[in-house]
């Protein structure tokens, strides 16, 4: 088996389909949601989508640090500021976007975060692993292997903190 069969490879393209296709799950289901929770980074691309797609403006972020590498975390997903204003949430229905639920960790801690504050808490991932503690009420698909999505194969254009020079072609 090559490296690329051990992974999903996800396009743009696809992308779009999922996201629709996650909206379309939620739509028949009669949720309805006040806000749609971001888990940055990938799932700004997600809730984004969603928030179109769904007819909801109002998104919400919350940035959340566990992977730091491939196959790297931290011991304990951490929540980095600015954190969500709790009073922003009260008694409204939150749909938390994400890019996939690995170990579930990360999302868990969120929905933990919203769990005391807000009418009803559902999650929505583009992928979903069985190892995830926690089971995604919208899922576009299931699986184990590694993701490579199109916003992240790539390596950055300039690494942060690296001083900044003109590409050849701005020259």
């Amino acid at each position: 088996m090559s490296r690329d069969d051990e992974r999903e490879n996800l396009t743009y393209a696809l992308f779009g389909q999922a996201v629709r296709e996650l909206a379309q799950a939620v739509a028949d289901d009669s949720y309805e949601p006040d806000i749609v929770l971001s888990i940055a980074r990938g799932g700004l691309f997600v809730a984004g989508g969603l928030g179109y797609a769904l007819d909801v403006k109002n998104l919400h972020v919350m940035n959340v640090e566990f992977y730091t590498g491939v196959g790297q975390t931290l011991d304990m997903p951490v929540m980095l500021p600015p954190v969500p204003n709790v009073v922003d949430l009260s008694r409204k229905k939150v749909l938390i976007a994400d890019d996939v639920a690995d170990t579930g960790r990360t999302l868990k801690l969120v929905q933990d975060f919203c769990a005391e504050h807000v009418a009803e808490v559902r999650s929505a991932v583009i992928y979903e692993k069985p190892q995830s503690v926690v089971k995604c009420e919208y899922v576009w698909k299931r699986t184990d292997r590694w993701i490579n999505f199109p916003w992240s194969v790539l390596p950055p254009v300039r690494r942060s903190g690296e001083p900044v020079t003109p590409s050849k072609e701005a020259l």
